[in-house]
């Protein structure tokens, strides 16, 4: 009897852990993983954090102490899977116009070792679950890890945190303007003549305090600028610096002015573009919040 109901534990929870890993990989409009080669390796990484997820409880169940030496095993191969990842992408961002930038590639890398962590805990849920109380209560506490699973994929986007609206792109004499901030000297009439037919220019104005400190941050704005670029195209080759997607800040309201040359034309998709790219865990900052809690603190030492 228990060893029927441990086998139905260790199968329920190394389905719903998969199926969790399968929820949490997306390749979406960056193309990352790759079909169908990079999704195969991350399958494969989810296959094998659910089962060890799964196992690991029964084992502790007949006390049998050796499966946490496993879980530590695990942990260090997910940790090898995010030095993998950052590899990879640095290896490929040399190759991109426009380039993801080192934050960016940061949170890919960090965001495939959680998620076969997210793998475990959901297979580990279901499994523990499945062997102490009857097996269909294991199926729920399954769709019940999924849900908790699902809102871990959903993170904020700049839409969260700063309102996006276009602005025209000007010239005053060689400098350029987007609204009323400047970005840079453009000398080249060629090149201005492509910008004022081709650019959009951008501006991101923040929501409060933490917002402003968090668009400041060069990985984000590298971020946003790739996104844009992924999804409208660059219009630009190697050799032409003066053609690339650019941020400026404006150091007076904290606004963030871009300009992007797209493929396509398309202001509204440039908008949408830009309210959906992530937040960065490395750009996050909270200011506001610590001096609020600083107040009335005396100082030490």
């Amino acid at each position: 009897m228990h060893t029927h109901r441990d086998l139905t534990g260790v199968l329920l929870g190394t389905l719903f852990g998969l199926g969790a890993r399968l929820i949490l990989m997306r390749s979406d409009y960056r193309q990352y993983p790759a079909y169908p080669h990079g999704r195969i390796v991350h399958i494969a990484l989810g296959l094998i954090a659910a089962a060890l997820g799964s196992v690991a409880v029964p084992s502790l169940y007949h006390k049998n102490y050796t499966a946490i030496t496993f879980l530590s095993l695990a942990a260090q191969q997910f940790r090898e899977v995010r030095n993998m990842e950052r590899t990879t992408l640095n290896a490929i961002d040399k190759m991109e116009l426009v380039p993801r930038g080192a934050a960016y590639i940061e949170g890919i890398a960090v965001a495939f070792e959680g998620r076969n962590y997210l793998a475990i805990f959901a297979a580990l849920i279901t499994s523990m679950t499945s062997i102490i109380f009857p097996w269909w209560t294991g199926l729920a506490a399954g769709f019940l890890s999924l849900l908790v699973v699902f809102r871990f994929m959903r993170g904020k986007t700049i839409r969260h945190i700063a309102d996006v609206q276009t602005a025209p792109i000007r010239f005053d004499g060689h400098n350029m303007y987007v609204g009323d901030v400047y970005l840079m000297n453009v000398g080249l009439k060629e090149n201005r003549e492509i910008i004022e037919k081709r650019g959009i220019g951008i501006v991101i104005t923040p929501k409060n305090g933490n917002a402003r400190v968090t668009i400041a941050n060069l990985g984000q704005r590298q971020a946003i600028l790739y996104d844009v670029s992924t999804r409208l195209g660059v219009y630009r080759d190697t050799g032409e610096p003066l053609l690339i997607p650019l941020g400026k800040l404006a150091l007076d309201t904290g606004q963030l002015a871009l300009v992007t040359l797209p493929r396509e034309y398309d202001p509204r998709m440039a908008i949408a573009a830009v309210e959906s790219v992530p937040l960065l865990e490395a750009a996050v900052r909270m200011p506001v919040e610590a001096n609020r809690q600083g107040e009335g603190r005396a100082d030490h030492g």
